[in-house]
């Protein structure tokens, strides 16, 4: 028995001796955003930006911790990658238990903490500071401590004294790899994650002349920022096109991601893939919790071309129908391309139209969103409904007969404008039709749609009339 013990003293007193020297703790290297040398940003319309992070840092020989601060509160610690040479990667680690009243008594569960009280003075107005010693016992539904021999729920105290902050509660989420670095020395590392909390938008604002004819097609590009992190003089690139993302419950999700580019080189394109990278050709700093505006787009000249459309429902050709009036939208068309000043991939945005009046300035005619529109393809706007052009529609005739009818119309247009246009309307026609007259031609624009273009004079007015069947 006695020889048993000295066997386990022996075992104790070798674990002693190796954590002290065998497994003893690795020297810590902190690298702040001070010691960057190169901060990059790709961003994607999908709340997610890829990061790469370079900074010159100092590793002594052997093995090493380096804690990576001022990194993005919302990094995906499962995208990261740490470069660096001389050294082996042989953990890493993201560590986001942040210091907060709340994690601070839970680190102290068990433990004691000063409570500080102010009574009110004996001998005069004011009060008296006292400090209390307590040992908090609970934090469920309220705290409990000990305060000397008696147990106390939710004592009143003015602020809470710690003794110290424990170990790997952290101001900030930090990323933290053990090394094992080769020699010692300065050294470029690279820190290249994904976060989250970072989107961008783009906006167009098409700025028309007093006719509605020709203007200027400028655009802005909006980043929000809401990563906890900033980013000072980084290198900024935008990806336009849609990136497949896989989110974290296993659900699949399709994303645009959006971009603009200038027609004088704001920002450098390139084709990757089946997406187009944007770059901007300075640095810029993107600060937490801001968004920032870029200019991508500058082109002058460009022209566009106006519709007046009335459109008819599928449904009219199966009842009868009152005479009723019917909404003249207005359409705008810009042909993307370099004829027209343009001819630049366009991503997804918002298109705000204005038009100067008789004084020269500019008023507000609508707006429309676009999707991706690559070079050479035509830019499709609805921008509101026609003020000085009347559509009525009439049913001047209907028989039903099985599974069939046979109805006229008659679509009676009116122009009060001081100009003649001209008005497309745009009859969707569902089953298997037949035209039986017309009096002004159309355009089979698919299988159920036909479309009349009627001149209509200024002050004047057109009338198309027609008869159809359509079978089920």
């Amino acid at each position: 028995m006695k020889r048993w013990w000295v066997f386990l003293g022996v075992l104790a007193a070798g674990a002693v001796c190796l954590g002290r020297v065998g497994f003893a703790e690795p020297p810590t290297v902190i690298s702040t955003a001070d010691g960057s040398q190169a901060l990059s940003l790709t961003v994607y319309n999908v709340g997610r930006a890829l990061v790469r992070d370079s900074r010159s840092v100092a590793l002594p020989g052997g093995v090493v911790k380096l804690e990576y601060r001022d990194i993005a509160a919302k990094v995906m610690p499962q995208t990261v990658a740490f470069i660096a040479d001389d050294t082996v990667v042989l953990e890493q680690n993201y560590e986001y238990d942040l210091l907060s009243p709340q994690t601070l008594l839970a680190k102290f569960l068990g433990r004691e903490v000063t409570l500080v009280r102010e009574e009110p003075r004996l001998d005069g107005p004011g009060t008296v500071r006292q400090e209390i010693r307590a040992t908090l016992l609970s934090m469920q539904g309220g705290t409990v401590w000990r305060v000397g021999d008696r147990i106390v729920a939710n004592p009143a105290y003015r602020e809470l004294v710690f003794d110290s902050v424990p170990p790997y509660l952290r101001e900030k989420p930090t990323l933290v790899w053990l090394l094992q670095s080769q020699k010692a020395g300065q050294r470029p590392v690279q820190a290249t994650y994904l976060t989250e909390g970072i989107t961008w938008r783009a906006d167009y604002v098409l700025s028309l002349d007093q006719k509605g004819e020709k203007g200027a097609f400028t655009g802005w590009v909006t980043l929000s920022n809401n990563s906890g992190a900033s980013y000072p003089q980084a290198r900024l690139q935008l990806v336009a096109g849609e990136v497949h993302v896989v989110r974290e419950d296993r659900t699949r999700e399709r994303v645009f991601a959006e971009q603009m580019m200038a027609k004088a080189p704001l920002m450098a394109e390139e084709a990757i893939g089946e997406y187009h990278l944007y770059t901007l050709e300075r640095a810029t700093t993107i600060l937490d919790r801001q968004d920032k505006q870029v200019a991508l787009l500058q082109a002058a000249g460009v022209k566009a071309v106006k519709h007046f459309v009335v459109t008819g429902s599928p449904h009219s050709f199966w009842s009868r129908q009152d005479l009723h009036r019917e909404p003249v939208r207005v359409k705008l068309e810009v042909a993307n391309t370099a004829a027209n000043g343009l001819g630049l991939p366009l991503p997804a945005g918002t298109v705000r139209v204005y038009q100067r009046d008789s004084r020269g300035a500019e008023q507000f005619m609508g707006e429309d969103r676009i999707e991706h529109t690559p070079k050479d393809e035509t830019v499709k706007l609805e921008v509101g409904t026609a003020f000085d052009v009347v559509a009525e529609r009439v049913q001047t005739d209907f028989r039903s007969f099985d599974k069939v009818t046979e109805s006229a119309f008659e679509v009676r247009l009116r122009n009060h404008k001081d100009e003649p246009i001209t008005v497309e309307v745009e009859e969707n026609i569902g089953g298997d039709w037949e035209m039986l007259s017309h009096s002004h031609p159309y355009q089979k624009r698919s299988a159920f749609v036909v479309v009349f273009s009627l001149p209509v004079p200024a002050g004047g007015q057109a009338t198309l009339a027609y008869r159809v069947r359509v079978r089920r």
